[in-house]
Order: structure tokens, then sequence, then C-alpha cells
């Protein structure tokens, strides 16, 4: 037998095989990934949230971080980074103070009559629809409804249903728009919203595949299923591709535990545990990972802010440095250390990986002989420096010797 024949035999061989790690881990999707998701309750949303959001980070700066140094002593990072990103943090929060807002209809809204979350959904999308008519809405904006569980089935799906046939009647259903499952417990549940989105696709004129949706990680039995296996790797691949992001439950995940709520925390080794299965589930599929949120605020009188200024900072950097490239945002004070400590990882990173991009690319040299992998992941994290503004597209060009079309081809095999 020739090793042609050899090849044509094993292609046969192994053509299910190829054509199933096909269609189950396509790889990046070649989006922009926000670097937060920030939740309101749904009847505290209105058309002028988002920059409402920016102008109370902006004030509570000015107050008790009215300058680089101060800042970083208040939030506990170190002054030189600061002194780098903090024009950048005050022009983000003028800009683009929210990169993605999820409009609460579960825990944050609660169990009210059906008449008053009816209305408060129609009011809601209309005001959503308004800020993204007036060009001011977040890039990436959604709806968290109540879970697929029994008891709130109903009210998710009637509040679903209003809230997109809404915005489909006012054509403001974008490419940043995306549906929040929360509370899943079994991949069942997962296929059922496949069938909701199917079914809200044909109902509102929608192109079919329109509706993507993200998976919320808030029970212990989405991790580990009763026959011992990781359910969540079968929820992503039960969404039939519109599973666009997995997202950590701090506080119902940790009491679904049994941890007290003293210790319950994004650092807690359950939480880790949680989100590893979640990363190794998610690699290669395309589907984004989102770290939870800290429910320690920084607010009241200066100490205060300092101490949730520093563990928001704190929490940030340390999920970044795990791979987890999101997170939670619950209050407007938490933006500032958001933006200062993300904008600060990729600012500390960048003149060692532009050096190595460089080199690899075929423009310099380097102590590094990087393989392919590991220049994908480079190129990943330039660009997300990017797209979130910590980098400036000037500073790839002379540091990497490419451009942003370039480098995204390089990270994600696309175009910018």
């Amino acid at each position: 037998m020739s090793i042609e024949d050899l090849t044509s035999r094993l292609d046969t061989q192994l053509a299910d095989a190829d054509a199933r790690h096909a269609r189950d881990y396509p790889g990046d999707r070649g989006v922009r990934q926000p670097l937060h998701t920030v939740y309101i309750p749904a009847d505290a949303y209105a058309a002028h949230t988002v920059r409402e959001w920016g102008d109370r980070a902006l004030a509570l700066l000015d107050e008790r971080g009215p300058d680089a140094g101060t800042f970083a002593r208040a939030a506990g990072l170190p002054e030189d980074i600061v002194g780098q990103v903090y024009p950048r943090v005050r022009a983000k929060l003028e800009r683009e103070p929210i990169e993605d807002v999820r409009i609460d209809f579960e825990d944050g809204f609660g169990s009210r009559p059906d008449d008053e979350e009816d209305a408060e959904a129609l009011r809601a999308a209309g005001a959503l629809a308004q800020s993204i008519e007036a060009g001011s809405a977040a890039p990436f904006h959604g709806i968290r409804f109540k879970s697929f569980e029994a008891p709130t089935r109903r009210r998710g799906l009637r509040t679903l249903d209003l809230f997109v046939g809404e915005l489909a009647k006012r054509s403001a259903l974008g490419d940043g728009f995306v549906l929040t499952l929360p509370k899943v417990t079994a991949v069942e549940q997962v296929e059922a919203m496949v069938t909701a989105c199917e079914w809200l696709e044909e109902t509102h004129g929608l192109p079919a595949g329109r509706l993507g949706f993200e998976i919320q990680v808030e029970t212990p039995q989405s991790i580990l299923g009763p026959d011992g296996t990781a359910l969540v790797a079968r929820m992503i691949h039960a969404g039939a591709g519109r599973v666009t992001s997995l997202h950590y439950g701090t506080y119902d995940y940790s009491a679904s535990c049994g941890i007290a709520a003293a210790y319950q925390s994004m650092e807690h080794p359950a939480a880790d545990h949680a989100k590893a299965v979640m990363q190794v589930a998610a690699a290669g599929t395309g589907v984004h990972l989102s770290d939870g949120s800290t429910n320690i605020l920084p607010v009241g009188d200066e100490a205060a802010v300092r101490r949730g200024w520093a563990l928001h900072a704190c929490l940030v950097r340390r999920s970044l440095e795990r791979g987890y490239y999101q997170g939670w945002d619950l209050h407007p004070a938490q933006l500032p250390t958001r933006f200062a400590a993300t904008f600060g990882f990729y600012r500390d990173g960048f003149d060692s990986a532009a050096a190595r991009l460089r080199a690899y690319t075929g423009g310099g040299d380097s102590e590094y002989l990087d393989e392919p992998a590991t220049a994908v992941a480079l190129a990943n994290f330039v660009l997300r420096g990017v797209e979130c503004g910590a980098v400036d597209e000037t500073e790839l060009t002379d540091q990497v010797g490419i451009d942003r079309a370039a480098l995204a081809r390089l990270a994600r095999h696309r175009t910018a």
C-alpha cells in the first residue's frame, strides 16, 4: 500500500471525526468581546442610562481620584501604570462608559404582577430602541429574562416575546443584541432556548439564526451532572451554534454550594473550579467567557470607596490574568476601576507582546521562539487592547509593524 493509498484510507476512516471537530470546535467567532456587562434592573433602565452611569462615574472620580496619583493610591494600583491610563479612563467614561448592558427582568427585577412586568417589558424595549436610534446605546445590549425553571418559565417567555417583538417592530435588533438564559440546570433547557429562539424569529419576521444567547452558570448542576460529566460542555453544543458566551454567577453558584455569605467571592476555590471547567468546555468553540461580580461596592465615605475600588481592581486584574476577559459590574462607581485595571493589564503587557509579534512576523529579533499558537495568543492580547481603547492603532503600527486588519487576521483569521 502506498502512502497515497494509506492517506485516502485514513481520510475515509476519519471523515466523521473531522466533520464533528469542525462542527463542534469552529474556533474564534471573529467578533469583539465586551470587557464587562452591566446589569440594570428593568424598571431602572431608561434611554439615558448609559450616559448617566458615565456621568456618575466621572463625578466620583473627580471627588475621590481627581488625578492619576490620587486615584492610583485610592484604588491600590501602581502609580506608573495609572499615570499611563488615567486619561484613557476619563475618555472612556465620556465616550463609552458601558460596553455591554443587560436589562434585567430576573433577580434585579423580582416577581411582580403580570400586567406590571408586561408594561415594563414594552417600556424598557422602547427605551433601548430610542437609545439605539439616537446612537447613545451601549454597543452590546440585551435582556435577562426569568429562567426556564417550571415556576418562572411562562413569565420569562412572555417577557422575552414582548421585548423582542417591540424591538423588531422598531427595527432595533442590531448585531449587538443578545439574550441571557439564567439559572440553567439541564441541557434540555438550552435545547428549549433554541426552540424559543426559532419561534421568536418566525413570529417576529427575523432571519433564521438571528438570535444568540448567553448561558449563565449559576448552579452546580450546570458544572457537574448526576452522571459525573461536565454538563456545561454539553450545553454549549446543544445550543445549535447560538450560544455566544458563558457567564459565571458568583452569588447564586456560591450559595448553591453551601458557602457562607461572608465567604462568597469570585476568589473562592469553588468559583475557581467552576470557571476552570467553563474555560475548558468553551475552548475552541468560539464561546466567550465572563467572570462574575463583587457586591462590595465603592460607595459611602472615603474609606469605603477606597476599599471597594481596591477590591474591584484586584479582582478585575485577577480575572484577566486567568483568561476571563469579561466581568459583571453592578454600580457606576465600579466603572473607573474596571477600565483602569483592564487598561493597565494591556498596557503592562503591550511592549513585550508587541516585540514578540514583530519578531514572529519577521520584523525583528526576540529572546522568545514563539510557536504559531502562542503568536495567535499574543495577537489576541494586543487586539483586545486595541478594541477596548487601551492601545492606540498608531502604537500598533509603530511597535508591531502591522495594521489592525493584519493583526485581526493573525488573531482571529478575520478582517477587522
